[in-house]
Order: structure tokens, then C-alpha cells, then sequence
């Protein structure tokens, strides 16, 4: 096994994780341990960007470590243009994120060591999801961000709120995750592959096949769940009682966008077909209406901010739907037009990151310094916090999309994605796709208005010192660095976003599109005048409208009073949670008995129909007495004999009957060993039986005699049942191993045992040599068992002579 520098820069994280604690406490009033943490993802950053212009080149690196090869399943990682992009705003938010909350988080108050453990696991298995070709490795680290998010979000685990947000992302998202896993498997049925790159290459056969639309749903369900789709977008807003630069970093670069990346990467495959199509495009419209029109009702500026990201997460997931249409057409002309909301799609993910990282910085800011995120008091901050305005300034406006913000780029492609999909002459597009655009201009004017409302209601206005906690002032310097670094970032990239485009984007869309890579890709260039075009006239409608709207909040506002989508889905939530727990809590009270004999029946009863009723489907069922020797007068002399030794056991009134009784039946066992020609068992049977019969004799000595039973034992017709039903069931597969020899007996090997072990008896060299360690164990258990119960025997010796 070679270990490739890049399979150890994943695993970084996970490594420097198991650090993270002692170095909290051997640094716990000194150094900041956020300081240290801070290397990770600058190592991993900058570790990244070396391979920009590999991808830009239209290269690919791929590399494998067996893991379980018996299985198929390798840690192979692919690194493409896809990849490239997502790795570097996980590792370059994250540096600056861990940099925001060194100055966030109190070292006094919080536990650092779970806070940067959390981030890092979370950190290592994104990079894990977005470089994986092998699907179930892929799955792995999936689901690790699920639980790594969970701990991020209970954090403050004492608050209610907390704990229930908490939950809800991990039943939502691990839901979705499983519906994912199940698509991975029947697409692993289809291609007879683990390789997402050789499914790529198998599309026209996952096309054709049945399982083609069942596994699409359900890989759709874990990126619909994970990037907070609607109707599964309620989780979002309850995680965001975890600490803001979690919030920060979850639900604005990084886990949210494990489902657009799994789309991404998955549309090579499923794109082209109606379904994929319709589905993806239709929920990301949808999702995008309902998340900016909810996220003007909020009075939380978190709440604001995470309905926005469920809005913009919609704009991204719907352009990667039209854009699938390019799949469709293959690498001719028709693909180069489409493939025009690929390219926005991805662009605005890099510029969501950046703007709506800063927003969830800034917003951190405000609750930290002011004691409060209500909206209704606050007010009158630009005075106060220059910095944080100017930050909430240049991100608000790029997320309403005006310039000189990138925003306003990435807003414009969107448009043009949207009216390029009115043109398909396919999907059924000529009847229906006006609706697209319409849906994506209303969505615009409340995105513009809910960019309105985070910025002057909190900056604008006049300021009311006694409705804040705190009084309220400018960040420290440390705290303000990130969040104007990625403001910077948002007017860098609209004054040069083809240097990006050049480097980054044209490399992730021929991932998405690799059709492109065939007829060159194709040659984009963004800017941000492209005469008077629709698009134009449509931002121009959103601003004058969204204004106006925005400027008579008060009158309109009032229409939400008559409908709450979230608030409803919530209590569905809650409800359908009430009654699987009720459902659950009745089910087990229905079993769980406490009765043994109840337990005995679930666990006899489950094995008679699931062994026995494998054995008749699969024909297991075989029986051949030929070659079975005669069954002499003795031989059921002594069956007769153990069956009345057991009768005797069960209906004896006296403890010495029955250990009477029991020892005849073990005797009885050892004369049939006799009569089988196997003395050295028979003598070990003896001797363990004689032992028993003694130690029975020695405990129960002690005891009381039975109590007289006030009636007999009754008949329970399930009893018979069951004890047939088992009975049967083994002498059936004692037989049918009998008949059924498909490889030669073991009996030869211990043959040997002469030359093997130097052992004449069989049985010893088996219990000494062959079964060594295991007769060892075997002992050590006894011995920490009986060391048990002469502790138990000598505490309470002990206890009685305290008494006297």
C-alpha cells in the first residue's frame, strides 16, 4: 500500500484532530488554540492551488490505495475541475473562518479543544466527499459530515434549542444520506462498478436500464436533504443556534454545498433525461421562491441569513437543472448555449461563498457586540461600527445582485440561463418553460428586498442603546479580517471574473459537461456591460419594484399573517416525530415484556421462519440415509432414557430430583458416546457431569424447597408449536449437513495429529494444540469469572461483619 502525499493532505484533519485536545490543555491560558488549528486549512489551501493549473490544462490525477479490495472498494481520489473548486473554499473559508473565531470564541468560557475537533472532522470529511471517485467511500465521508455537523450545531448542547436543531439536521440529512446509499447500490448493480468515472462512461447503459429512475430519486433525496431543499429546508434555520462561525462556514460554503456538488457530479450521468431535468430545475425554482419570500418575514438576522442561503442554494440547484439540457445535445452548439447555467451555477457558488460568508461574519459581529440579532432593536449602527456596515454593504448588495458586486455577474448569467431554457424545443419546454424566468424575477425582487432590510434596518435608522444588552461598538481589528477579506474578494472577482472563469470555472464545467472537453469548451466571457439586453431590463425591474416594496414594507407585510409555509412544515415535522416515537414506545411495550419465556417465543419464532423458511426457498433441504448405519436396541434404549431424564427435569417438585435427573441425562449422553466409540468424551462428559451434579447439590443445599404450586402447569398450544418448530427445524439441518458435503471433512486434517502435534489422542491435540489461544481465552473467562464471584461472596462477608 503507497500512501500519495494528496491521500495524506485529506486525511490532515482527521490526524491534527486527535491533537486538538492536548493541545487545549497544555496551552490552556497561554496560547489561543484556534492559533495552531489555523495551520490546517492554510496547509491545505495553499497545498491546493498548485494543482489550478494542472486542471486548467485539462488534466486529471487520479489516484488509488486498496482498502478493501476483496470488495472492490478503494480509496481513490479524483481530482478534476469539480473537485478543485469545492476543495478550495472548504479549505479556504475554512482558514478564515477558524481565524473569525479565534476572536469569537472565548477561550475562558467555551470548550476550544470540541469546538476545533468538530471543525476539523467536518473540515476532513468534505474534502473526503468532493475527491472520491469510489462511491461507497464517497458515502462514508457523507455521512461524516452529518455527524461532524451534527456536534457543530450542539455545541452549546445545554440550550434546548441546540440540542433540537441539532437532531433535526441529522434525521433530515441521514434520511437523505440512506435514500442515497440505496441509489448507490443499484447503480453499482447497473455498471458493475464502484467508480463514478467508469458510470460516467456506462451512461447510455443506466439510461436503458429499469433501476434508471429509482436510483435517480433516491441520490436526488441525499442532495436534496443535504443542501436544504425544499420541502427538507426546515433543518437550516434550527441550526443556526450553533455559534456563528459555524454557521458560517456549514451553511454558507461548505455542507450545504455537498448537495449541489453531488448534482454536479452526477448529471454526466443522468443528465439529458426528462426526469433529471424537471426534477432538479423544478425544486431549485421552488426552492428559491419560497426561501427568498420567507426570508422577509424574519425579525432574526440569522434566520434572514438562513433563508436566504436556502434561496440561493435553489438559484444554484435550478441552473444546474437547465443546464443538464446540454447533456442532451451532446458536444455540438446547441450544448455550448445551454451549458451557459452550468457556468453561472458554478460561478455563484463561488460568489455566495464570499458574500454570504462576510453577511454571516458581520451578523456574528452585531450579536457579539450588541447582545442581540432581533432586527426590531436594532438600528442606527453605521455611526458605531464603520467597518461592519461597509462589510454588510458591499455582501448585501452582491446578494441582491447590483453592481460593481459579483453578485451582480453570477445574477446576470442566471437570468440568461433562465431565458436561454424558454428556446429547448425539448422536455416539453416550448409550453412551459416561461415559467422559469417568471418565478426567477419574483425571486430577485424579494431577494432584493430581504438584502434591504439586513442592511438599513440594522445600520440605518436611529440608534436605541437601552433595547441592546450591550453597548454597542466596533469590532477588534482580529475579528474584522475575515469578513473584509471576503468583501474584497466580492469586488475583486467582478472587476477580473475571467481569471477566475479562465482558471477555476471552465475547468468545473468540462468536469460537469465532459462533452465540452471534446469540442474545445467553450469561450465565455464575463463581463459586466452587455448592452440592453433582457437581463438588463429584468434587474432594472427588480431594483425599481423591489425599492418600492421595500419602501412600503409596513402596508404589505401584514399578507404573512395569512399563511406560514415554514411554520406548517415545521409541525408536520414535529408531529411525524411525536408519532414515531409514540408508535415506537407502544411496539416495544408490546414485546418487551419481561418475561422470558415471551423473549424465548420472539427469538424461536423469528429463527423457525427465517431459517427454516430459507432452507424450503433455497432448496437447502436434503436427506439421504443411505449411507447411514442401523440404529441398534441400545441406541434408543438411551434416547429413551435422556428423553425421560428431561421430563423429570422439567415436572420435578424437589431441587434434588431435578438435579438427580440431570445428571441421568448427562450419564445417558455419555454411554451414547461409549456405544459411538469415542471413550476419551465419554470420560470427559463423566467427569464434567459428576462435578456439576456435586456443585448443584452444594448451592442448592442452601436454598428452600420448591413452593407447592397452587395448579398444574397448563397447556400452551404456542409452547408445543415452538418446541416442535425447533426440534424439527435442527434435525433437519443436522441432516441435510449430513447429505449435503460440500467440501471434504476436516475429520482427515485432525487425523494427523500424530505428526502434526506429536499428540496420540485426537481430542487433546484439538484442545491444546489446534484450539490453543482459544482454550486459553476460555480459561482467562473463567478465572475473571470466578474472581468475580469471590469478590461478590467476600464483599458480602464483609458487609455482615461490619453489621455485627
Amino acid at each position: 500500500m503507497v500512501w500519495s502525499w494528496f491521500h495524506v493532505l485529506i486525511l490532515f484533519p482527521f490526524l491534527f484532530a486527535i491533537i486538538v485536545p492536548f493541545l487545549d490543555r497544555f496551552f490552556k491560558t497561554r496560547i489561543h488554540t484556534g492559533w495552531f488549528v489555523l495551520f490546517v486549512p492554510v496547509i491545505l489551501f495553499i497545498s491546493l492551488l498548485r494543482y489550478i493549473p494542472v486542471v486548467s490544462n485539462g488534466e486529471t490525477i487520479l489516484l488509488t490505495i486498496p482498502w478493501v479490495p476483496s470488495l472492490g472498494i478503494n480509496f481513490t481520489t479524483y481530482i478534476d475541475g469539480l473537485s478543485l473548486i469545492f476543495a478550495l473554499l472548504i479549505s479556504g473559508v475554512g482558514a478564515l473562518v477558524v481565524l473569525y473565531s479565534i476572536y469569537y470564541m472565548s477561550k475562558e468560557r467555551e470548550a476550544l479543544h470540541n469546538f476545533y475537533v468538530y471543525i476539523l472532522l467536518f473540515m476532513g470529511a468534505m474534502l473526503g466527499v468532493v475527491f472520491s471517485d469510489n462511491l461507497f467511500v464517497l458515502y462514508v465521508f457523507w455521512e461524516l459530515t452529518s455527524i461532524s455537523s451534527f456536534l457543530l450545531i450542539a455545541y452549546w448542547y445545554e440550550r434546548k434549542r441546540s440540542r433540537y436543531g441539532a437532531q433535526k439536521s441529522m434525521l433530515i440529512t441521514i434520511f437523505g444520506g440512506l435514500s442515497m446509499l440505496a441509489g448507490f447500490v443499484m447503480l453499482s448493480m447497473i455498471t458493475d462498478t464502484y467508480s463514478i468515472r467508469e458510470m460516467i462512461n456506462q451512461r447510455e447503459v443506466i439510461a436503458g436500464h429499469a433501476l434508471f429512475l429509482p436510483a435517480m430519486i433516491l441520490l436526488l433525496l441525499g442532495a436534496f436533504t443535504k443542501s436544504a431543499q425544499f420541502p427538507f429546508s426546515i433543518w437550516l434555520p434550527d441550526a443556526m443556534e450553533a455559534p456563528t462561525p459555524i454557521s458560517a462556514y456549514l451553511h454558507s460554503a461548505t455542507m450545504v454545498k455537498a448537495g449541489i456538488y453531488l448534482v454536479a457530479r452526477f448529471t454526466p450521468v443522468f443528465g439529458g433525461s426528462a426526469e433529471w431535468f424537471w426534477i432538479v430545475s423544478s425544486v431549485g425554482i421552488v426552492t428559491l421562491l419560497y426561501g427568498s419570500v420567507t426570508a422577509v418575514r424574519q425579525i432574526d438576522l440569522k434566520a434572514l441569513l438562513a433563508y436566504s442561503t436556502i434561496s440561493q442554494l435553489g438559484l444554484i440547484m435550478s441552473l444546474l437543472g437547465l443546464g443538464s439540457a446540454a447533456v442532451y445535445y451532446g458536444n455540438g452548439d446547441e450544448s455550448a448555449f445551454f451549458a451557459v447555467a452550468v457556468l453561472a451555477a458554478i460561478f455563484h457558488l463561488v460568489n455566495h461563498s464570499t458574500f454570504k460568508g462576510s453577511l454571516f461574519m458581520v451578523v456574528g459581529i452585531i450579536d457579539h457586540e450588541t447582545g442581540t440579532r432581533n432586527i426590531r432593536r436594532l438600528g442606527g449602527l453605521l455611526s458605531l461600527m464603520p467597518i461592519s456596515f461597509t462589510v454588510a454593504l458591499i455582501g448585501s448588495f452582491s446578494m441582491a445582485g447590483l453592481p460593481p458586486f459579483n453578485g451582480f455577474l453570477s445574477k446576470e448569467m442566471f437570468f440568461t440561463g433562465v431565458l436561454n431554457s424558454m428556446s429547448l424545443p425539448i422536455f416539453g419546454m416550448e409550453k412551459f418553460g416561461v415559467i422559469f424566468p417568471v418565478i426567477a424575477w419574483i425571486a430577485s425582487v424579494f431577494t432584493f428586498i430581504y438584502s434591504m432590510i439586513l442592511l438599513f434596518k440594522t445600520f440605518a435608522g436611529q440608534y436605541y442603546p437601552e433595547r441592546l444588552e450591550k453597548e454597542a461598538h466596533e469590532a477588534p481589528i482580529g475579528m474584522l479580517i475575515s469578513p473584509v477579506i471576503l468583501a474584497s474578494l466580492v469586488i475583486v472577482i467582478f472587476f477580473f471574473p475571467n481569471v477566475l472563469s479562465d482558471y477555476v470555472l471552465q475547468p468545473a464545467l468540462v468536469s460537469i459537461l465532459p462533452a465540452l472537453a471534446d469540442s474545445g469548451g467553450i469561450d465565455v466571457q464575463i463581463t459586466a456591460w452587455h448592452g440592453l439586453t433582457t437581463e438588463l431590463f429584468m434587474t432594472i425591474g427588480v431594483v425599481v419594484l423591489g425599492t418600492l416594496m421595500y419602501l412600503t414594507l409596513r402596508k404589505w407585510k401584514g399578507i404573512y399573517s395569512f399563511f406560514s409555509t415554514e411554520g406548517r412544515l415545521n409541525i408536520l415535522y414535529d408531529q411525524g416525530i411525536e408519532k414515531m416515537e409514540s408508535f415506537s414506545y407502544g411496539l416495544t411495550n408490546r414485546y418487551m415484556t419481561g418475561s422470558v419465556r415471551d423473549y424465548l417465543v420472539y427469538i424461536f419464532g423469528f429463527m423457525i421462519l427465517i431459517v427454516g423458511g430459507s432452507l424450503i426457498l433455497l432448496d437447502g433441504l436434503a436427506f439421504n440415509f443411505a449411507t447411514d448405519v442401523p440404529i441398534t436396541t441400545y441406541e434408543i434404549g438411551i434416547v429413551i432414557g435422556i428423553v425421560l431424564s428431561g421430563l423429570i427435569v422439567i415436572f420435578a417438585k424437589s431441587r434434588l430430583t431435578a438435579i438427580i435427573a440431570l445428571g441421568a441425562l448427562g450419564y445417558f449422553v455419555s454411554i451414547l458416546f461409549v456405544l459411538f466409540r469415542a471413550p476419551d468424551l465419554a470420560l470427559t462428559q463423566l467427569v464434567v457431569e459428576t462435578a456439576t451434579v456435586a456443585l448443584f447439590l452444594l448451592c442448592f443445599y442452601h436454598l428452600p424447597e420448591f413452593k407447592k404450586r397452587g395448579k398444574g402447569v397448563g397447556f400452551k398450544l404456542t409452547n408445543l408449536i415452538i418446541s416442535l418448530g425447533v426440534g424439527i427445524l435442527f434435525t433437519a439441518i443436522a441432516l441435510s449437513a449430513d447429505a449435503n458435503r460440500l467440501f471434504e471433512p476436516i475429520s482427515g486434517f485432525f487425523e494427523q495429529s500424530y505428526e502434526l502435534a506429536g499428540a496420540k489422542n485426537i481430542v487433546n491435540a484439538i484442545l491444546v494444540d489446534f484450539r490453543g489461544f482459544d482454550t486459553m481465552l476460555e480459561i482467562v473467562v473463567l478465572m475473571i469469572a470466578a474472581l468475580g464471584v469471590f469478590t461478590l461472596i467476600k464483599l458480602r462477608l464483609d458487609r455482615r461483619d461490619g453489621e455485627e
